[in-house]
């Protein structure tokens, strides 16, 4: 009972800490923005150049990382479809696994991993050193805000090149997937374009935009968040870096598999299951 009662009270704090947490990462979004808007101490023209290079190293750098995975992960689910679906017909499924399995799951949550590996723990490196080596009391010093001039312009570039990657990642799957079933079952283009353009859905849009724009905005978000709360020691940085990966891991995880719960429970109430 004292076990229990022990494991209750942990959880309590455990999820006001989380909250209290999510509600200091808001206000940070919110003072972002609000800086942006209100103070121009730094120029519209600096805010651009620190968004192009955010989009440049999270987007474009990471295309060779991202087409590699997209193949491998396209071939292997269409290998896993063809050895579990054949009795079912599987020609006649493909573009309804392709994409439930690809465009809803795998892609953005595989794009967001890539991500917080390669650009989430750059940036939270970065913003750390920044604050331990007192580079950001210099900016504030200068009358430049520093979540104008750091932040807003991380998270806007961060989004942008998320979700361009999300979608680069499910076009280099879905071609990787026909090249191996027309290799194995000398498919036509054409009958795999049917198939997918037939499974495909205005939710699908809403799902691919909805789990890869928040996903971004959720990574970026923390990895800056975490950076900022490094207080003078470098020695801060490393554990900072780590939190912000954790952290970011947990909650898009949570978010995508939030919004797959809601898609497919809204499905089963259309139909008259729920």
């Amino acid at each position: 009972m004292d076990f229990l009662l022990t494991r209750i009270d942990h959880l309590g704090r455990s999820a006001t800490r989380n909250i209290l947490y999510t509600l200091r990462v808001l206000l940070m979004v919110y003072t972002s923005v609000r800086a942006t808007i209100l103070d121009h101490a730094q120029g519209f023209r600096t805010i651009v150049r620190v968004l192009a290079a955010q989009i440049y190293f999270t987007g474009w750098q990471a295309l060779p990382l991202i087409s590699t995975l997209a193949l491998a992960t396209g071939g292997i689910l269409i290998l896993q479809g063809m050895g579990n679906l054949n009795m079912l017909g599987w020609t006649q499924m493909i573009g309804n696994f392709m994409v439930v399995v690809l465009v809803r799951e795998a892609g953005p949550l595989l794009t967001a991993l890539v991500v917080i590996a390669r650009s989430g723990t750059a940036v939270a490196s970065e913003i750390g050193n920044m604050r331990a080596n007192r580079e950001i009391d210099a900016l504030e010093s200068m009358g430049i805000n520093p979540l104008s001039f750091i932040v807003f312009p991380r998270v806007i570039g961060g989004v942008i090149s998320v979700l361009c990657l999300a979608f680069y990642f499910i076009a280099i799957g879905l071609l990787g997937g026909f090249f191996l079933t027309k290799f194995l079952h000398n498919m036509t283009l054409s009958f795999y374009v049917d198939s997918l353009t037939s499974a495909f859905s205005k939710d699908d849009v809403l799902i691919f935009l909805l789990k890869n724009g928040f996903s971004g905005m959720i990574i970026f978000v923390v990895c800056c968040y975490q950076g900022l709360s490094v207080k003078k020691s470098p020695h801060e940085v490393p554990q900072a870096t780590t939190d912000a990966v954790v952290k970011s891991i947990i909650y898009v995880t949570v978010f995508n598999l939030a919004v797959t719960a809601f898609v497919y429970l809204g499905q089963l109430k259309k139909i008259g299951v729920i």
